[in-house]
């Protein structure tokens, strides 16, 4: 499978800005998918994940209650809306998906992996 996370920029803290990543080369309602991201000198770190369905959604503790991950398996398409964001939540944002699905995942349960959208959020 393919990802290709577009929506990134440069924006105000306060600001909103929504992430889309787009899946190719396989049947997206196979796949538990994730939002992870990586500052400068900083790990790759997990932002937010979302299972087959949609039905289940679990969330880093930075971005619980700011950000939202959704999906439309028609449209073969998933999407973080973000909200509130902050200078910290500057980084590239990366979409990445598994056939698994981990409540609290590493970057390493993700076999597949987007090329990464700049998010940067300053005034």
């Amino acid at each position: 499978v393919q990802l290709q996370a577009s929506g990134g920029g440069l924006v105000q803290p306060g600001g909103s800005l929504r992430l889309s990543c787009a899946v190719s080369g396989g049947t997206l309602s196979s796949y538990a998918m994730g939002w992870f991201r990586q500052a400068p000198g900083k790990e790759r770190e997990f932002v937010a994940s979302i299972s087959w369905s949609g039905g289940v959604t679990y969330y880093s503790d930075s971005a619980k209650g700011r950000f939202t991950i959704s999906r439309d398996n028609a449209k073969n398409m998933v999407y973080l809306q973000m909200n509130s964001l902050m200078p910290e939540d500057t980084a590239v944002y990366y979409c990445a998906a598994d056939v698994k699905m981990y409540s609290d995942p590493v970057p390493g349960d993700f076999g597949s992996w987007g090329q990464g959208t700049q998010v940067t959020v300053s005034s």
